[in-house]
């Protein structure tokens, strides 16, 4: 366990193309290497959520839409073997912007899945998303 033991929060994205599809990268920082996640990170001092959403989102595909386009779909608790986070998960529709890889140290690839065909593994707060909520 980290010596911080407070809880973090984080933020999901969850976007979604005019097909229905969800957008997930793969992610390559230790923190969950190898799952399959929404961009998303970790809230900042003094920072709205939605806007974290927007920028997280910004930095790492490169798609810029306004914060006021997201909507909160979600809270779980995500609690890994050396960090505990409550996650909010946002959602936004529509996106027509191709996702770019502008953190290439932390995902390999974006793609846009259906969601009944997701790949696998998930990321914790994506499983602890989807078992918990029927509808995103």
């Amino acid at each position: 366990m980290s010596e911080n033991k407070t809880p973090r929060v984080g933020i999901g994205c969850w976007i979604f193309n005019p097909a229905g599809q969800v957008l997930l990268g793969r992610r390559l920082s230790t923190h969950g290497f190898g799952t399959w996640a929404p961009p998303g990170g970790k809230l900042e001092f003094n920072e709205e959520p939605a806007d974290c959403a927007a920028r997280e989102l910004r930095e790492e595909t490169g798609i810029i839409i306004p914060e006021k386009k997201f909507h909160l779909v979600g809270i779980t608790s995500d609690i890994y073997p050396d960090s505990h986070y409550i996650t909010l998960h946002y959602r936004a529709d529509g996106i027509t912007g191709e996702p770019k890889l502008m953190e290439q140290e932390k995902c390999a690839e974006w793609r846009w899945f259906s969601l009944d065909n997701l790949p696998g593994p998930l990321f914790l707060s994506a499983q602890n998303l989807l078992k918990t909520h029927t509808r995103i």
